[in-house]
């Protein structure tokens, strides 16, 4: 009787053991597809965001090389900042973001600064992307640690007066409208801008 008991108790502490295991590798599954629709909802994103309109090469000329997604280009932004390059954001460690965490990349998205402490120049609209929830921005984060490494070094900025020898969409001076403000929030001619 009492090895009846301890049979049992074994083939009912295996169906446990079994249980487990089960749930436990089923696990990796439902991670996987909460990963794949966080990667999806960062593709999205970035698609809606217009990303790729500076980001990936040919897009500005109309026609975007997607096989080239996000990896950069070589047409530079000139302004009062010098010139500036769109960065390559695939996840290649020595051209891209590879080496950068998903950490790295919403603090970046948020406060305009690289993991070395470098500034984010112009026209990259940070302060917009300062706004996505945590959820949004993670998942900004995933796709671009997701989508396929592409080498691609793109052109260092360039400090004002310096000349860049491809092509570079130029702003213009300012108008008095548009001219940096002394005060925040005074608009030119002493108005509020409201």
């Amino acid at each position: 009787m009492q090895g009846t008991r301890i049979a049992s108790s074994a083939l009912v502490a295996g169906a446990l053991l079994a249980a487990t295991l089960a749930l436990t590798s089923a696990a990796p599954g439902k991670s996987a597809t909460a990963k794949s629709k966080q990667v999806a909802r960062g593709e999205y994103l970035v698609m809606v965001m217009g990303c790729g309109d500076c980001h990936t090469p040919g897009t500005l000329y109309g026609s975007p090389d997607f096989n080239r997604r996000l990896s950069g280009s070589e047409m530079g932004w000139k302004g009062p900042w010098g010139v500036t390059y769109a960065r390559n954001l695939t996840a290649d460690s020595e051209t891209g973001i590879g080496k950068w965490t998903a950490k790295n990349i919403v603090d970046a998205m948020r406060t305009g600064m690289r993991p070395d402490g470098s500034v984010i120049q112009p026209p990259m609209p940070w302060p917009n992307l300062a706004q996505l929830t945590d959820e949004d921005a993670y998942a900004i984060a995933a796709y671009l640690k997701h989508i396929p490494t592409v080498a691609h070094h793109v052109p260092d900025r360039l400090a004002p007066g310096q000349t860049a020898t491809g092509p570079v969409l130029e702003f213009p001076p300012p108008t008095a409208w548009d001219a940096p403000r002394s005060e925040a929030g005074s608009a030119p001619g002493g108005g509020t801008g409201k």
